[in-house]
Order: C-alpha cells, then structure tokens, then sequence
C-alpha cells in the first residue's frame, strides 16, 4: 500500500520551488521546508518520540514552533500547544496529556532546559514517515471561561475539511501570504496553518510587531481594534481578506476598510470544531453569516448543535478520548436563530439571567452597548439584586464612562428599560491582555472581587 502523503509532501512534489514561509530570518520554499521539518522530525525520533506519542509545544508563535508541527505530522506524533503560563497552570495541563508514568514531550523556549526537548535540526536520516489524516494530529486547550480548560484532539482530515469549507467562499490561493498573526495555541490560530497547508500558498510568520509584520501579506485574522489602528497608521497596507472575530465588529470600520480594497469576513466557531463554522463578507445585516461546507448545525429550542466532518475527535486525558458528541451533534450551549438563511448568534445559554421573571442575555445588552460612540467593548454581568433577583452591569472598555443621561437616551428606543445597566464601570487595562477575547470569567472575578471598592 502506498504511504498517505503528508500536505506538506504533496506540495513538495507538485510546487517544490514556490515560497512556503517567510519569517524574520529565513524564507523557504516548500523543498526547503520540508527539509527543515525532516531534519527536526529526525531528531525528535532519536531523542525518542514515536508514533502516537504527545509532543507539548510551550510558548508563543515562532518558525521553530511551525516547523515542529510540521515534523510531528510527518511522523505521526501528536502537537499540543499551550500558552505561556505559571508552572502550577501548566502543570495542570500536563498531567491532562501525560498519565504519571509517561514521558513528558515538552519543547519551549521558556520552560527549564532540563524538561525540554532539543529540536534543533538533525543530521539527515532515514525517518520512519507514520502521517495519518485519521490519527490524532493536534491538541489545543480550551480557553477555560466556565472552569479547568479541556484538551481538545482533532485529526488532519478534520482541519483540512475546515480549510476547505471557508476556502470555498473565502479566497486564498498561491500568491497569496496569510500572517499567523493568532496564536498556535487556539484553534483560530491552527485554522490559519490549515488553511495554508490546503491551499500551498505562503504564510508569514512575523516578529510579533503587527504594523511592520502586516507588511507584504494579504490576508490576516484580526480584531476589530487591530484592523482599526491598522487603517489609522501611516503605512501602505497590501491586505486584500481579513477574518475578524472577537467582539462587535462596526460596520463604518468594515465599509473603512472597503475603501482601501480590503474585504472584511466575520464568522461564528469554536474550538470542537476546528474553529469557523459559519461566515459571511460584512455588511448591513448583522449576522454570523451562512453555513460553511463540509459543517452541519441545527437549531433546537434556539439552542445551536454543530456537527459535519470539522467535529474534533473528543476531549483527551491521558491517552483516552471522550467524544463530543451526541448521535453526530455538539450542544455548543450557545443560542441562535436563522434569519434569512444566516445565523445570527443570540448568546450563550449560561449568559441567560431572569431579572424580575424577565429573560435577559447579556449578549443582546453588549451588542448595543458596543455600537455607542467610545465604547470599544462591553461585557455585561448579572448582579444578585434582592427585588429583582440579579440585574445587569455594564463593564466597559473605553477611555471614560460614558454621560449616564446620553447613554439611557441612547438605550430608550433600542433595548427595553427592564434590561438597562444599573451601573457602569471602566474595564482595568491588566484584563485586556493579548487574547483574541476578553474572558468573561476575567470580568466576572475582578468584578466580585472589587464589588465593595467600586460601589
């Protein structure tokens, strides 16, 4: 029987000489690169790791970290990728990967030298090439907003059918250069590697500096803010596609970005299913777009179940996996409704408050909230409340709290006045980070536990 070619191998052998990646010190064609990934792949081998065995990736993104995934698929090993973290919340990431007698696989630029794994590049060898699109190929953790993050395994076959289903609609082809401008360690971050390794077209992998990183490339996924200060600064932009996810997303900043030939996507995903599954060019009509390819969803009781071929395998511990799903379908507990043949997202259902027998979700309030003027973004929590049960507040990002009067004559014909905010406060800049979200959970613990200081 003949071997599975890796993506990698396939475009080897169909476009050995067309630019693959572009980093800061280093630009490989797809021969080249493959060599690379052989040579690291070899010294993984002599150090140890087979076939099915869990390699941790520590840190954030960088080439070194590219070509280790392309050298574990090339020998059937397993990637995990975290974040950089204490050694208590890795230590609690690792034993959901390793079982106590196990082998911990660990390669990071950060984490003691002693624990790691060398992956500088081997002399070249006769490897043992074990690619499978049906094994488990990647595990990424998820983000931990409701409790302890759950390791999520997917094969190639599941990435690549998620490639294939927005490349459908969301052009991106040979010539074209992605930046890995989102972090290896979310799905989002996998979905741009997908997408690369399905298309043969180039990726970039900057040096973490966005404005001179953008540079040269034609597509990125970004957030709303990034695209923003992007179109505010002084450079010439060669963007053609941009995905952006993360909150509210203006359509002034979309209808912006049109004017300098920019088209804007958004979508709606989710790391158990290989990130996007629903999407659409913005406009006017503010949705989570149409179904992709090779992705199903159904609606009960407004309620979104996922399923189709991007369905990760299950959660991992251990060596074992649990699926995810149920008869072929992913509760994702977050609610919706079709409108015109699009999704538009509703919010979650563990974000759902009854405030005076009043159904309330905390979505709805932000959305309208992210649409006034200063308001970067808003997350809305409920409060106990002793007559009402709970009642929202609005924690916003923004330079300064907005006039109180201007905002409840902004809110009077948009949300009815039972969901109206009691209170206003300005989001700590320690709660921003670099994340692709801001965390709820974040939000939620802050606020508990400066709710007497703030009063």
């Amino acid at each position: 029987m003949q071997p599975v070619l890796s993506p990698l191998n396939q475009w080897v052998q169909s476009s050995p000489s067309l630019l693959a990646l572009d980093t800061p010190k280093k630009r490989y064609t797809w021969a080249e690169l493959e060599h690379e990934a052989l040579m690291v792949a070899a010294s993984l081998s002599q150090q140890g790791v087979q076939s099915g065995d869990v390699v941790t990736c520590v840190g954030k993104n960088s080439p070194e970290s590219v070509i280790l995934l392309l050298a574990t698929l090339e020998i059937g090993a397993v990637c995990a990728f975290t974040m950089p973290q204490t050694e208590s919340e890795l230590e609690t990431k690792l034993s959901t990967l390793y079982a106590s007698h196990q082998q911990r696989w660990i390669w990071s630029p950060e984490v003691s030298a002693e624990r790691t794994l060398e992956c500088a590049p081997s002399s070249a060898e006769q490897i043992s090439r074990a690619y499978s699109s049906d094994a488990i190929a990647t595990i990424v953790f998820t983000s931990g907003t409701t409790g302890i993050p759950k390791a999520v395994a997917h094969t190639s076959r599941q990435h690549l059918a998620s490639a294939q289903g927005l490349l459908a609609r969301f052009r991106f082809q040979q010539g074209d250069t992605w930046l890995l401008s989102l972090p290896l360690y979310h799905v989002s971050g996998l979905a741009i590697i997908y997408r690369w390794l399905q298309s043969g077209a180039t990726l970039k992998v900057g040096s973490g500096d966005l404005h001179s990183d953008i540079l040269t490339v034609t597509h990125a996924s970004l957030v709303a803010i990034q695209l923003k200060r992007l179109l505010e600064a002084d450079i010439e932009l060669t963007l053609t596609h941009v995905l952006l996810g993360g909150s509210h997303v203006p359509l002034a900043l979309s209808s912006q970005a049109a004017k300098r030939g920019i088209d804007t996507w958004l979508g709606y995903g989710m790391t158990e299913a290989a990130s996007t599954v629903t999407a659409k060019q913005i406009d006017e009509h503010y949705s989570a777009g149409s179904l992709l390819p090779n992705r199903k969803v159904k609606l009960e009781d407004g309620r979104i179940y996922v399923g189709g071929d991007t369905l990760a395998l299950g959660y991992y511990r251990q060596g074992a996996v649990t699926p995810i799903a149920e008869h072929g379908w992913f509760d994702t507990k977050d609610l919706g409704t079709w409108v015109g043949g699009e999704l538009k997202i509703i919010g979650r259902a563990d974000n759902l408050f009854i405030s005076g027998g009043e159904n309330i979700h905390c979505e709805e309030i932000e959305a309208i909230l992210n649409a006034f003027a200063g308001v970067q973004q808003a997350i809305v929590i409920p409060v106990a409340d002793e007559e009402f049960g709970f009642r929202p507040v609005a924690i916003l990002d923004a330079k300064k709290l907005p006039d109180l009067n201007q905002i409840e004559t902004y809110l009077k014909p948009r949300l009815t006045k039972f969901k109206w905010p009691i209170a206003y406060h300005l989001l700590p800049e320690s709660l921003l980070g670099n994340g692709i979200k801001l965390s709820r959970k974040a939000v939620k613990d802050w606020f508990k536990e400066h709710q007497e200081l703030i009063k």
